[in-house]
């Protein structure tokens, strides 16, 4: 008896390049991870859905960027990150917690930082571009050159 429960134990059934795409559940080990990306066109065959995971070091910010027209939304699984941004009239700091989800729309500048001294801050990202976008902005606002206000 064939199981329709697929449990990875199969060689196709995880990441095995040579297994028909888009047909069956797929399964992305923590431990083969393409960089950040978890599930994209080149990890499994997706077409419109891009995952991944990201690790902040304790007491670190990422440099001012955008995703471009990619939204972002953020599961928050461990540590304490804050997010900034500029919403036009002054800088804002979201200081999420684990458990927590942030959103951040397409081409809006921000940062994010761990301002924790023990603990990195580990995040699942979803976006809605099929491959992650990063584009480095010298400021937090938005202008004509960055996306649309």
């Amino acid at each position: 008896m064939t199981s329709r429960h697929d449990t990875g134990t199969t060689p196709d059934a995880g990441t095995d390049p040579d297994a028909p795409r888009g047909n069956r559940v797929r399964l992305v080990r923590s431990g083969e991870l393409d960089g950040h990306a978890a599930i994209s066109g080149c990890t499994v065959g997706s077409k419109r859905l891009w995952t991944g995971r990201a690790e902040n070091p304790p007491l670190s910010s990422t440099d001012n960027h955008h995703h471009g027209a990619s939204g972002t939304g953020i599961h928050v699984v461990s540590g304490h990150p804050v997010f900034v941004h500029h919403d036009g009239e002054q800088e804002v700091r979201i200081a999420a917690h684990p458990g927590d989800f942030v959103l951040v729309p397409p081409f809006v500048p921000h940062r994010e930082e761990n301002p924790g001294p023990d603990e990195p801050a580990v995040v699942v990202l979803a976006r809605t571009a099929q491959e992650p976008i990063k584009v480095s902005v010298p400021e937090l606002y938005r202008d004509e050159e960055t996306g649309p206000r």
